[in-house]
């Protein structure tokens, strides 16, 4: 007989098994040796026994050293690398382990949703890149359309911030969730006593013992660090905090240059970053300033830790580029000269008599993916000139595949109402209330946002409700 573990949580030998015939046979087996592969198609014969293997570990609020230990293994950065730099660490953690985190996350996920910060837009259902960089950009167009407003936007960078993970401050936030004791000291466990080592080639370093971040290359971690950042949360009617991961974004509206509800919230994430020990590297913190006003003096810098934030013109953010103008010129070139090194493998394919069809699997996922990633951002409101050179580089490539290939405005149209549709679905998301708002009593039609500047007509929430009305009430 399995143990009951004191914390009420049991999985069953079903459970087990389908999660045993859910893992990629393709992954590299972690430290103890026992490939996935194996887990897999031997998931009938394995389940009963890990079953008890896990629920005596939920018992005893205790996890097996195996089981904690990763393999980190470099991989080069570059061709040539000269410096540690110049790698990057891939964790390699047991398969059984992750099978287990698995079946404890289903079950962390629904006691936790009511203290996560609604606003944390990464790890989380139906939502995503696309969704972050919608809701910033929706509330930066729907402030600068009011008179004498402008935007702030504080792009905050933590110095690896998974690793500063406290275990000790997270049992204490777990706690004040009111989560059971046991299961919080097994979660504690989870954290402390990891011992990671190196391999690189044949030669395997001595392990060290690890008590402090969320390891690498495992299940929960994601989870328990959005969890460990969910109690600062903020959220106005003129400045708010949203979070993807560990990439936090301050927004302040500021009308008629008062901006110390701005710098306020600045100081006070500082200060909380300050306090779970999470690391803000000030120098690469840097911050935006959109200002359409004609008459405008230079912005006055914000002070975090005696050192002034670089002003600058754009930032990456998610991978999209945002300038102070809200243009889309710099994203342009930004994506149209990745995509024609896309380009040029796809024509080298070619040149090997690839087949059609393999060309066009290739270009999807190789080249569409860069082209198009994020485009309900940025979509409806880049410059015809922008848009024809990314239109012209599709042409190119369906020269090369052989076939027609959906140019700009086709797919940005259908994922803008696909994206829509998934709003006015999900009363989660954060912009659900803001669609819900303009429904219509009559029809299933939605009603148009009142935009007085042609930037904010063309960002993506009036485009999306006008393409979305022009559909027949059948496909809306």
């Amino acid at each position: 007989m399995s143990p009951i573990p004191p914390t009420g949580l049991s999985f069953t030998s079903g459970q087990v098994r389908r999660e045993l015939e859910r893992l990629n046979q393709r992954k590299a087996a972690g430290p103890d040796g026992i490939s996935p592969r194996v887990l897999r198609n031997c998931s009938r014969q394995l389940c009963g026994t890990l079953q008890h293997l896990f629920n005596q570990s939920l018992h005893l609020q205790r996890i097996p050293v195996l089981w904690k230990t990763s393999c980190l293994v470099p991989v080069p950065k570059k061709t040539h690398p000269v410096a540690p730099s110049d790698y990057r660490p891939i964790a390699l953690t047991s398969h059984i382990m992750k099978v287990m985190e698995r079946l404890v996350l289903s079950h962390l996920r629904p006691l936790v949703s009511p203290f996560q910060d609604p606003l944390q837009f990464a790890y989380q259902p139906k939502v995503g890149v696309d969704d972050a960089g919608i809701y910033l950009l929706q509330r930066a167009y729907s402030s600068l359309d009011r008179l004498n407003t402008t935007v702030r936007v504080m792009f905050f960078d933590f110095s690896s911030a998974f690793n500063t993970i406290q275990p000790r401050l997270l049992r204490a936030k777990l706690e004040k969730m009111q989560m059971d004791a046991p299961l919080v000291s097994w979660i504690e466990d989870y954290l402390t006593g990891r011992p990671q080592f190196v391999r690189l080639r044949s030669c395997v370093s001595d392990p060290l013992m690890s008590n402090t971040g969320a390891p690498q290359g495992t299940v929960l971690s994601p989870f328990l660090f959005t969890t460990y950042t969910a109690d600062f949360q903020y959220h106005s009617e003129t400045c708010h905090l949203q979070k993807y991961s560990d990439d936090t974004v301050i927004v302040g509206c500021v009308e008629n240059g008062q901006e110390d509800e701005y710098r306020d919230l600045v100081e006070s994430f500082v200060r909380w970053s300050r306090e779970n020990l999470l690391q803000l590297n000030v120098t690469k913190t840097k911050e935006m300033v959109v200002d359409f006003r004609k008459s405008k003096s230079p912005p006055s810098p914000v002070c975090i830790s005696g050192k002034d934030v670089e002003i600058v013109p754009s930032y990456r953010f998610l991978g999209v580029q945002l300038d102070n103008k809200l243009e889309w010129s710099t994203n342009t070139d930004a994506v149209y000269k990745k995509a024609m090194s896309r380009l040029y493998f796809l024509r080298r394919l070619r040149s090997f008599s690839v087949c059609s069809r393999m060309l066009h699997m290739f270009y999807q996922p190789v080249m569409a993916s860069t082209i198009f990633f994020a485009a309900v951002c940025w979509g409806a409101g880049i410059k015809a000139k922008d848009a024809n050179r990314l239109n012209k580089l599709i042409k190119k490539a369906g020269s090369v595949v052989g076939c027609r290939l959906d140019n700009l405005d086709e797919v940005v149209r259908d994922r803008m109402v696909l994206k829509l549709r998934t709003i006015m679905d999900s009363p989660s998301h954060p912009l659900h209330n803001t669609v819900d708002k303009l429904r219509s009593s009559f029809s299933n039609r939605l009603l148009q946002p009142r935009c007085s500047k042609e930037r904010y007509r063309k960002s993506f929430l009036p485009s999306a409700i006008k393409l979305y009305n022009s559909l027949k009430p059948t496909q809306q």
